[in-house]
């Protein structure tokens, strides 16, 4: 109903002399023709009937989102979009939504064409960051529909070739549970096992892949604690014994941290999500290398060249180029404070009693993410608590709260059972402090020996 509300009011703005039976015959023909089927003028009432509900949040939610210091709250969550971007991206919204001549249609082809624009900016900047082409680029919803995309998609269209899937125990939910998916397709799934810093094992690797292998998929950098894989080395091993298998990567976690360069990579497939780089929420994107051929998961009117229909978000897209290109400026400085206030915390924690922090944590793991798991406290009581003081982290996965349990990650590299529900996922980005990482701490100490009193027996 809300959809609808947007469309018709996109409909006003566009040409308020309209009666209200040709404002429900233009509705109409959003919502029931097919997209081939549009005018112009419908074209642009889905672009601002998208975009609507959008600027009213933009619009409304300063207040919302700031605390009364006038400050983003989320300590340590790493997922603060930049100010200039937010600026920016309803700046986008408003220009395409409130700043037309409302009652000629030359205008409608004008906006459409901007928003072609900004689209085709975004895949440019996106591109250039890893070195490929343009076309290599299709936007998704997210992380978690990037990964969909290509598993789903890989699987396939190579099932022909063979039906044997490899991945890891410790992968994000979105592959996790896409692969019990295709496993109930009649694809077999081999999940390989890590060591205690949640590595995983090339020699494992190795002699998992057979025959009707068509895909792997392995993530850069795991999303609980931070381990970073041998990303380069795992495509080098799958193409020197297979090179038509699929090496899929859920670099979620990675991008923006690291350089990463596909191709010299032996990487075929990446997702990516646009607010771990402090871009926009509900935007990502696929790479899919030029040789490599999917099958779409979404389908409708054609947009992306097929690869996945819908109406474009274009200020979601518009605002993760953005993001792209600032989160690549600096990169390396960024990359040093982000380990700095890492190190920071790794080292404060480790001086608290009954605090264990899981696996590596130099220069060899990821710089945003620290898991430690506290003795005697519970998970979810720990994290109340500190969200009542104002800092925000995660047990788990931050993506899967609606979905509590132990950790499969935990379990994977061999957590202590007292342990098992007592990690915390502690996560930040380029716009936390020294500060910030020294009150949460302060916090900690205590909160701890308060918690621990009322330990169950």
């Amino acid at each position: 109903m809300a959809k609808i509300n947007a469309n018709y009011e996109a409909v006003y703005i566009l040409n308020p002399s309209l009666s209200e039976e040709q404002i429900a015959a233009l509705v109409d023909q959003l919502l029931y023709a097919g997209e081939e089927g549009w005018s112009s003028q419908a074209r642009l009432i889905g672009i601002l009937g998208t975009l609507l509900p959008i600027i009213q949040r933009y619009r409304l939610g300063e207040k919302e989102m700031l605390g009364d210091r006038g400050e983003w709250l989320p300590l340590l969550t790493g997922e603060v979009p930049d100010q200039r971007q937010r600026d920016w991206l309803l700046g986008v919204c408003l220009k395409m939504s409130g700043s037309m001549d409302q009652r000629r249609v030359s205008t409608a082809k004008r906006l459409v064409e901007e928003a072609e624009r900004y689209i085709r900016e975004a895949r440019e900047e996106i591109a250039g960051s890893l070195k490929g082409k343009e076309k290599e680029i299709v936007f998704t919803s997210g992380g978690t529909e990037s990964n969909n995309m290509a598993l789903i998609g890989a699987a396939m269209a190579a099932r022909r070739k063979g039906n044997h899937l490899i991945t890891t125990c410790i992968e994000h939910a979105s592959v996790y549970n896409t692969m019990s998916f295709l496993e109930e397709q009649g694809f077999r799934i081999t999940y390989l096992p890590v060591d205690q810093d949640g590595i995983v094992s090339l020699d494992a690797l190795r002699e998992a892949i057979c025959d009707d292998t068509i895909l792997v998929s392995i993530m850069y950098v795991n999303n609980e604690m931070g381990a970073v894989e041998p990303v380069a080395e795992i495509g080098k091993l799958i193409k020197s014994i297979r090179p038509d298998i699929y090496f899929h990567v859920d670099a979620i976690q990675a991008y923006g941290k690291y350089v990463i360069r596909p191709k010299k990579e032996g990487i075929d497939l990446m997702s990516v999500s646009g607010h771990k780089i402090h871009g926009p929420k509900g935007v990502g994107f696929l790479y899919v290398d030029e040789k490599v051929r999917i099958k779409p998961i979404i389908f409708g009117g054609g947009q992306q060249k097929g690869m996945r229909s819908g109406t474009e978000n274009v200020p979601g897209c518009a605002g993760l180029g953005m993001a792209v290109r600032e989160i690549y400026k600096d990169h390396d400085e960024r990359v040093e404070r982000l380990y700095a206030l890492k190190d920071r915390l790794v080292q404060g924690l480790s001086s608290l009693e009954g605090v264990t922090v899981h696996g590596r944590t130099g220069r060899d793991s990821a710089p945003q993410i620290v898991s430690a798991g506290f003795e005697g406290v519970r998970a979810e009581v720990l994290l109340h608590a500190l969200e009542d003081r104002g800092i925000y982290v995660s047990s788990g996965s931050a993506c899967s709260s609606n979905h509590p349990g132990v950790s499969g990650t935990l379990r994977g590299i061999g957590v202590r059972e007292s342990l098992l529900d007592s990690t915390l996922r502690f996560s930040f980005g380029v716009f936390n402090t020294e500060d910030e990482v020294d009150y949460c701490l302060e916090v900690l100490r205590e909160l701890l020996p308060v918690l621990r009193r009322y330990r169950r027996a």
